[in-house]
């Protein structure tokens, strides 16, 4: 591509670009459903049952060895499941089983049915000693069943029982006059007041059974069906569910929610599923038993404990303040934005501030988002935790003796290292770590341009501005090198010709390169008006075909030829999540200082192109800074749904998703595209920007804690500074 164009029409393209705009599309930030779990864990093994709450907001569970009740436990603070002790007449009597009765705890012994509720009057013998299942009819009627037959509890009069019931009894529901029983070969019916019991269905490994006013809704081991009340199949057995081996059936508030032995999910509206499985939402993933709570939450009982789905009206805005919360009380080591690591099964208590070979881009990200929040607002918590983070990042610059070579890290000595970058300082308190990437520096310099041009602290401006021209001399002086402590370049920091155009035109590592030193380099030439900037940007795009590079289409990139060197054949195995990451901190200064119109409305297209390949991702990141360039259609509503789908609970905790089968699975390709769709946050492993969106599966163990400072508050902020998002427009009362 010739380059010459680039200086002529300049006039032109202005006039163009100045002509009205229509505008871009803005989220009015109003409240949505946030949901949340609040965990509670058996300190033994027991073997669970039932879990049900009354008219009163009390939980109670029902297990093997008896009655438990919950204790403590907030959001991301689990509580346990203690003994229930708390009515001593009952301690002595084998309670089998608990159910729910008119909105009243009702238990079932080896001699009766009884409640606390009704003035104690509910006193029911029966005949089973071993009976544990059990449902109430209309009038205070109750069946019951052990394993193999059923008996008929009336209020008044005399009773009856079943015995010739194929297979084990599993379940009894009531509904409308009529029970129904469950077991792991039939669905039987049995009316008010008949001494009789009807086969309405036969199959084999049957699980699960509710009643709704209109139909029998069947789980088996392998997904479920729907029948009418006579037993007539009227939806096909459902088998494209997160899992198909159905444990249990609820119907909550005209929802169907299933329990599963990986998890427990309900079908929305659209025909997709939400799905809560993994620590973030229960104690583990065999699912006993759901039940309805109070103030429209959910209970999921499993073999572990409890897990409480909460759902509460949330604006975005009320979701920033809970994850500043959650950055300046956890996340903040040093000035750094960084990860709470090491911890043991998700106990924020066990962790640790962990330092980190890109505590200089985490922080970018982190100082990026404030810097928007600031512009955004002038809150001055904002300024100050900028203040701070850029203290951080300056003395990356100063705790080494290279001149604008920033360290990828620094942390006091006592430390013991493993990793062989660290380096002592004249200081014997502190050391520091070289051999710094490419992707702080472009974080760096994307963070201290939007600094420089966003804030209006005098101080705070200068500063930015300070190291970036430090950084970017280094880079000119070193001969487009990032040149470490020994005189060599560093692995990534390299943005000479050499180098570059040493790769493919298909090897995205020529691409990127060329795009960030364009972009770094407009940057410096932008806030401090050196011609050497300017200089050597166009040098590199007319002499050295970075402009061609950079503007080349994202559908070309690829996997290097046979005939490549053995680096490109490494950088080009798969489509590189990393370089996004790269790609999109450089559009910033790529963009918005482009030395013309011309350019920039030609770094517009390269930008576009770029994020037509992102769209499946839905990132809420790369859409918002797409936003940049005017573009009306850069998909809002996606960008909105990643940040209102994003769990408030951040730990990395193991997430399944690979054995689903309402996910479309996609062969093995270069984007490394795993589903046709991408999966909602809340139902992936935490992850930054940095990764693969479609990863299925993660072994994060509740090991460490992410931080919200780059992965959600800088998408949220950049949308608000850029106007496509409104500020909170409901006040809220969380509960």
């Amino acid at each position: 591509m010739k380059f010459h164009f680039l200086l002529l029409g300049v006039l032109l393209e202005s006039s163009l670009l100045l002509a009205q705009k229509p505008k871009q599309p803005v989220h009015r930030d109003t409240p949505f459903t946030q949901d949340y779990a609040i965990k509670y864990y058996f300190k033994d093994s027991v073997e669970p049952l039932r879990v049900f709450t009354d008219r009163n907001g009390t939980i109670k569970i029902s297990t093997k060895t008896g009655l438990f009740q919950p204790h403590a436990g907030q959001l991301l603070y689990p509580g346990t499941l203690e003994k229930d002790v708390s009515y001593r007449p009952i301690a002595d009597k084998k309670i089998a089983n608990l159910s729910l009765y008119q909105q009243q705890f009702v238990l079932i012994d080896n001699k009766s049915v009884l409640s606390d509720a009704w003035a104690g009057k509910l006193f029911l013998k029966h005949s089973l000693p071993d009976a544990h299942l059990f449902a109430g009819g209309s009038d205070f009627n109750f069946l019951i069943a052990n394993g193999s037959q059923v008996e008929y509890l009336p209020k008044q009069g005399t009773g009856w029982k079943e015995t010739g019931l194929e297979g084990r009894v599993l379940d009894i529901k009531y509904s409308n006059g009529q029970f129904y029983v469950l077991t792991d070969k039939a669905v039987y019916s049995v009316a008010e007041g008949a001494k009789a019991v009807k086969k309405v269905y036969a199959a084999d490994n049957l699980t699960a059974l509710e009643v709704t006013l209109s139909k029998l809704v069947v789980g088996t081991k392998n997904g479920y069906l729907e029948l009418d009340k006579a037993g007539k199949v009227i939806t096909p057995l459902q088998q494209k569910l997160p899992s198909a081996d159905i444990t249990c059936i609820t119907a909550i508030s005209n929802q169907l929610w299933f329990g599963s032995s990986e998890g427990a999910f309900y079908q929305k509206p659209d025909g997709k599923f939400n799905y809560y499985a993994s620590e973030r939402w229960l104690p583990s993933n065999q699912v006993t038993h759901i039940a309805q709570g109070e103030d429209g939450s959910v209970l999921v009982l499993t073999d572990k404990g409890l897990g409480k789905i909460m759902f509460t009206k949330m604006t975005l805005q009320e979701k920033a303040t809970f994850y500043e919360k959650q950055v300046r009380t956890r996340h903040i080591r040093d000035g750094f934005n960084g990860t709470l690591g090491r911890m043991k099964n998700g106990n924020l208590a066990t962790g640790t501030l962990q330092d980190s070979d890109n505590d200089g881009l985490w922080t970018s990200m982190y100082l990026g988002g404030q810097i928007f929040r600031y512009a955004a607002t002038k809150d001055p918590q904002a300024l100050q935790n900028c203040r701070e983070s850029l203290d951080a990042m300056e003395r990356l610059y100063d705790i080494n003796k290279i001149p604008g070579f920033p360290s990828r890290s620094y942390e006091r000595t006592g430390y013991k290292y493993e990793d062989k970058p660290w380096r002592r300082t004249d200081d014997p308190e502190w050391d520091w770590k070289s051999t710094t990437s490419s992707d702080e520096v472009i974080g760096h310099i994307f963070a201290f341009g939007a600094m420089a041009e966003l804030i209006d602290d005098k101080d705070l401006k200068s500063r930015s501005i300070a190291l970036i021209d430090t950084l970017m001399s280094h880079i000119i002086k070193n001969d487009m090198y990032l040149v470490d402590w020994d005189g060599k370049p560093t692995l990534w920091g390299k943005w000479h010709p050499d180098y570059v155009n040493n790769f493919p035109i298909n090897v995205g590592d020529r691409k990127l390169n060329s795009s960030n030193i364009v972009a770094m380099l407009q940057t410096a030439y932008h806030f401090t008006k050196k011609e050497k900037y300017k200089a050597k940007a166009f040098e590199l795009m007319k002499k050295h075909g970075y402009y061609e590079n950079l503007m080349r289409p994202m559908k070309i990139i690829g996997q290097a030829p046979g005939n490549a060197s053995d680096w490109s054949k490494m950088l080009s195995g798969d489509w590189n999540h990393s370089d996004d990451e790269m790609y999109y901190m450089g559009y910033w200064g790529l963009y918005r200082y482009a030395f013309n119109d011309t350019l920039k409305a030609n770094y517009k297209k390269a930008i576009v192109d770029h994020w037509q390949f992102e769209r499946p991702e839905k990132d809420g990141l790369w859409n918002i800074l797409t936003a940049i360039t005017g573009i009306q259609d850069f998909d809002l509503e996606e960008s909105v749904w990643y940040l209102q789908e994003y769990p408030l609970d951040m730990i990395d905790w193991t997430v399944k998703n690979s054995h689903r089968k309402d996910i479309e699975l996609l062969p093995p390709n270069f984007i490394e595209q795993t589903t046709k769709e991408v999966l909602p946050p809340d139902e992936l492993g935490i992850i930054r920007h940095n990764n693969s969106r479609f990863i299925l599966d993660r072994n994060g163990r509740g090991s460490s804690e992410m931080s919200a400072g780059d992965i959600w508050l800088l998408p949220y902020w950049a949308g608000r500074y850029l106007g496509v998002i409104s500020g909170a427009t409901t006040n809220t009362v969380k509960k």
